[in-house]
């Protein structure tokens, strides 16, 4: 159960922002996260392909971890989770490394919001390596058997 929450929780974290940049590009460079100081602007200039680029690659993260939630086989979750941290990881060494033009308030939320991201993609592995034996692992977390 726990598993299955921590990648809705992920899945939604990529699906919100992966849809807004698919759906309003300049909106979304010009306002995410929240309406106030946008942080993609703070990083310019715009450029659509980009834009349109990480919007299809957040979702395409979002439907596999919701789908990892939804199946909790063991090696979809783990492959799903592997994916989102190989992006998420570079992302947050970009930005942390980015932070000039950033108010310090936007520049503390920002690292807290990626690094949180790392944290629960790694408590999933954890909670599937951890469980991997029990019964309940067996149950949820392994593939079907034919």
């Amino acid at each position: 159960m726990i598993a299955r929450t921590l990648l809705t929780l992920l899945a939604v974290t990529q699906a919100m922002p992966g849809l807004w940049a698919l759906l309003a590009r300049v909106a979304f460079f010009d306002h995410f996260p929240l309406g106030g100081v946008g942080w993609v602007a703070l990083l310019p200039p715009y450029n659509e392909h980009l834009v349109r680029d990480a919007g299809a690659g957040m979702l395409a993260l979002a439907v596999a971890l919701a789908l990892a939630a939804w199946w909790l086989d063991r090696r979809v979750v783990i492959v799903a989770v592997i994916a989102f941290l190989v992006f998420v990881v570079p992302h947050t060494v970009f930005h942390s490394l980015h932070l000039a033009h950033f108010p310090l308030a936007d520049a503390v939320a920002q690292q807290v919001g990626l690094i949180l991201e790392i944290v629960l993609g790694v408590a999933v592995l954890v909670l599937v390596a951890r469980d991997r034996g029990t019964a309940r692992t067996r149950d949820a977390l392994s593939p079907r058997s034919p």
